[in-house]
């Protein structure tokens, strides 16, 4: 695993497009500072950029670099808190660091500390949150394989990094941090 996560880093240090098992199914991602990459990714998934994506890191300051903490009350944050790592994501107002292109149509950015081993690594190992989208054609089914995610994009992706899902059925709930309600359950 360690060679694959290495070569993922290098694609994602390139610009490149990678996947990665996450708490339900496999992930595509990018650096999300990188507008052409991000961009390369939308194409691929054929899903509208206005849709926007969510981010995933391996600890707080990785996701809260993307956030405007100072219109987060302190008992919304540790609402979050409370749940990382974690299978949960939830929506903070964007700060100045959450590109638009990230974002879509939508004013707050959607953010995780994942507590999946494998895709907490590539973080680590990148040093920065990553996009994190199922890896999927927009409407069709993620992907819950390496083989999977083969199939479905061949060789568009720079590396694919091959594990075991993390348990979950479905893909994790979504809350706006704000209000607690449910985005995406």
């Amino acid at each position: 695993m360690d060679a694959a996560v290495e070569q993922a880093v290098a694609a994602l240090r390139g610009g490149g497009l990678v996947a990665y098992p996450t708490e339900a199914v496999y992930g595509l991602g990018c650096d999300p500072r990188d507008r052409d990459a991000c961009a390369r990714l939308f194409a691929l998934k054929r899903r509208p950029a206005t849709q926007g994506v969510l981010l995933i890191g391996a600890d707080l300051d990785q996701v809260m670099a993307y956030a405007d903490l100072a219109a987060v009350p302190v008992d919304a944050m540790a609402r979050a808190q409370a749940t990382w790592p974690g299978p949960y994501t939830w929506v903070f107002p964007a700060g100045p660091a959450a590109p638009a292109w990230i974002r879509g149509a939508h004013a707050g950015i959607a953010l995780r500390v994942t507590a999946h081993p494998i895709a907490a690594h590539l973080c680590r190992r990148f040093g920065a949150a990553l996009v994190s989208t199922s890896a999927n054609r927009h409407g069709q089914a993620p992907a819950r394989s390496a083989a999977e995610v083969r199939a479905a994009f061949g060789t568009a992706l720079q590396a694919i990094v091959d594990g075991p899902l993390g348990g979950r059925d479905q893909p994790t709930e979504i809350r706006d941090v704000l209000s607690g309600a449910l985005v995406r359950g």
